[in-house]
């Protein structure tokens, strides 16, 4: 079934003729339907962007698609088509219970890690940030950051793949300095926290 949807998709691009940035009129559609239903990877998007643009210009496309259709899912799914939402996907989510579990308990972080790592379907990870107190604006950051970090991720796999020639050292180093500041944020923020939950009196000094 991905194997046909795939070959739509290109059968798309190519009866469009649409060239340069203007792809984006198919690709962030497409990451949208993507987003709600999972029919096939979003990895498909990003191979094709990477593969019209270039490793730069595709990635950075890519991270746009990834932080709009995010953010469309989750608009829909938290406040137009919630009832339709609990129906249909709630049950599906048990599987899940400990990642929702841990995303009321690191909030945006929890995004962050789950984007990056494909550990859950891009989707589930909308839906299930759709049905906690996750403040919007936390949502919206977390996935500009979270995505980021899974396209850096997968150009670096895929740049080897598409452009053999290609010197990836700079992607690495970059993705590895950014691995390092998002840790020792992360770090921080939540030392700082638990310091304050042991000993809430000297928060107030």
């Amino acid at each position: 079934m991905s194997g046909q949807i795939n070959d739509w998709i290109d059968l798309l691009f190519e009866s469009t003729g649409l060239e340069g940035y203007w792809i984006l009129l198919i690709t962030i559609p497409l990451g949208i339907i993507q987003g709600l239903f999972g029919f096939f990877p979003f990895a498909t998007l990003i191979m094709l962007q990477v593969s019209i643009l270039g490793i730069y210009n595709g990635l950075l496309s890519s991270w746009l698609v990834g932080v709009v259709s995010a953010v469309v899912v989750y608009v829909l799914c938290k406040y137009i088509f919630a009832d339709w939402f609990s129906k249909r996907w709630l049950s599906k989510m048990k599987k899940y219970d400990k990642w929702q579990h841990q995303i009321q308990l690191y909030g945006g972080w929890a995004i962050i890690f789950l984007r990056t790592i494909p550990i859950m379907p891009n989707n589930l990870i909308s839906f299930i940030s759709a049905v906690t107190k996750m403040k919007p604006l936390t949502y919206v950051w977390s996935n500009i950051i979270g995505n980021l970090s899974h396209i850096w991720l997968f150009g670096i796999i895929s740049a080897a793949i598409l452009f053999p020639d290609l010197d990836v050292r700079l992607l690495i180093a970059t993705y590895v300095i950014f691995c390092i500041v998002l840790i020792t944020i992360f770090i921080v923020r939540y030392n700082q926290y638990y310091k304050f939950r042991r000993h809430p009196e000297e928060a107030q000094r």
